[in-house]
């Protein structure tokens, strides 16, 4: 029987899919794979779907997993909108509830707990609300905002108290990976609007504002930090900025993303992507049926709440560049972790992952 077994909650979105991915391909893991939604690949794992917001069904299902000697909380319940739901106290109190629902009965019988790695983001440092001076450090006092993150970061460290396993929290910049339907992962609208020009003829046009310099993280290299984490024990009770290792400006990485859609970069052409992405749904869903796709012919099924997310981080409609938001990663590398990606190639691999799962039309169409 394999030495640990992982539980990640919230399998089908961004995060929780890679780390399925990683962890169902090491020889000492075992993985049991949480959410409404199945994961894409159930190869490898035991799934379970559960609504986190249902105690009584939370209680039955982690009150029965003894086996569990780590925990990846990846789920996250966001609201229509998505930027309007970081402030709303509502969701909040949902997501405080998400994890109290799977933790309370879990760790009532998992008695050989090891580790707990739960994420929260940029918006830890209040980067929703105001800019903040770079880089972001975790040592910092906490930005003064109501967040969920505070939440979870309250509870965990609560329940650890005394107790023989430890905690990792994470913050992550822009994540990109792989994903159908995820709420924020910028990659899935910017390809759909890739897909809708190219489908007429016309080059890739840059639909966003004024230049926005930010840092990006590889949903793999992040999924690789989870398992370094779950080993190290520099990781214990410590929280940890993590990104790809470089900096990027839109504008200058878009003839990378041109050249793997198989486009030319156009003239810019402002537009918002929750406001274009549904009002071209019938050619998004001509376009799945002619190449014979597999993504959803609803674009909104296939896009989720990302639209939003790209709509923010291309600082769609701003005329003055937004301050950069950029974080630290010398405590990570200092602890242990070190992989690192170019963001150029980062984009280059999801592209044409994308194109492979045929979630894109192929290049040479």
């Amino acid at each position: 029987m394999p030495r640990n077994t992982v539980l990640v909650a919230g399998a089908s979105g961004l995060v929780g899919s890679a780390a399925v991915r990683h962890f169902a391909g090491l020889p000492d893991w075992e993985v049991i794979a949480v959410s409404r939604r199945a994961p894409q690949t159930e190869e490898g794992l035991s799934f379970v779907s559960v609504d986190l917001s249902d105690t009584a069904r939370c209680a039955e299902v982690f009150g029965q997993m003894s086996q569990v000697t780590h925990l990846v909380y990846a789920a996250v319940n966001e609201k229509p909108g998505l930027i309007e739901g970081w402030r709303d106290r509502h969701q909040m109190q949902t997501n405080r509830a998400m994890l109290v629902n799977l933790f309370e009965p879990l760790e009532a019988v998992a008695t050989d707990l090891r580790h707990v790695s739960i994420l929260q983001g940029t918006k830890a440092y209040g980067a929703h609300i105001e800019p903040f001076p770079v880089p972001a450090r975790e040592r910092w006092p906490r930005h003064p905002h109501a967040n969920f993150y505070w939440l979870h970061e309250d509870y965990i460290k609560a329940k650890q108290q005394g107790k023989a396993w430890h905690w990792s929290i994470w913050r992550p910049q822009l994540i990109f990976g792989e994903a159908i339907g995820s709420n924020l992962n910028v990659i899935t609208p910017i390809g759909v609007y890739a897909a809708l020009l190219k489908e007429e003829g016309k080059p890739l046009s840059y639909p966003g504002g004024a230049p926005y310099v930010f840092e990006a993280i590889d949903v793999d290299v992040l999924a690789h930090a989870l398992e370094w984490a779950a080993r190290a024990d520099a990781s214990h009770n410590e929280i940890f900025n993590v990104t790809n290792g470089d900096v990027y400006v839109w504008q200058n990485v878009w003839p990378v993303l041109a050249e793997a859609f198989g486009m030319e970069v156009g003239p810019p052409q402002p537009c918002s992507m929750v406001e274009e992405l549904p009002r071209r749904q019938d050619e998004w869903a001509a376009i799945v049926k002619k190449y014979n796709l597999t993504a959803p012919p609803d674009v909104r099924e296939f896009v989720g709440e990302s639209a939003a997310l790209a709509d923010f981080c291309l600082a769609c409609g701003r005329q003055q560049a937004p301050p950069p938001m950029l974080v630290s990663t010398i405590k990570l590398r200092q602890a242990g972790f070190h992989e690192c990606m170019d963001t150029e190639d980062m984009f280059r691999k999801w592209i044409r992952r994308f194109q492979e799962l045929r979630w894109l039309p192929p290049l040479g169409v």
